[in-house]
């Protein structure tokens, strides 16, 4: 099982009104790197090269609601699905879940998922991004 990081930024974030979690694009990205709770937007990390079915810029979250209940919110994504094709991808170590809708700041960090040790898929492999249904809960 992943370890997962909030990134610290994202709480200041979303008082600032930088996020709309239930209208704005997420996306998943992969690094070789352990996380860091200070990083704040997408250019503080080294992403992976992009090839062999990986994107420039991760993997957009097909399913994302963001809901509450009696003064709880949650948001909760469905699993992704890496696929490589043509080669390999990776080593990656690191899946982020960061907004590419704002743009300032551009790409915000919400949350990392740190594996512990290097992954690299070859042709035909895939990697599901299982994050649990509920990111995290605010109340």
């Amino acid at each position: 099982m992943a370890s997962a990081t909030k990134y610290q930024q994202f709480v200041e974030d979303l008082g600032k009104k930088v996020h709309n979690l239930d209208a704005d694009a997420l996306k998943l990205m992969l690094t070789n790197a352990a996380p860091t709770a200070t990083n704040a937007v997408k250019s503080d990390l080294t992403e992976i090269s992009a090839g062999n079915g990986y994107t420039a810029g991760g993997q957009a979250v097909d399913s994302l609601d963001y809901e509450h209940t009696t003064g709880t919110a949650a948001l909760v994504i469905a699993d992704e699905v890496f696929t490589a094709s043509g080669g390999s991808i990776g080593p990656f170590r690191t899946t982020h879940l960061y907004n590419d809708t704002p743009t300032s700041p551009a790409d915000p960090l919400i949350m990392a998922w740190d594996y512990g040790s290097s992954i690299t898929l070859a042709d035909g492999e895939t990697f599901t991004v299982d994050v649990g249904s509920n990111i995290g809960t605010l109340a």
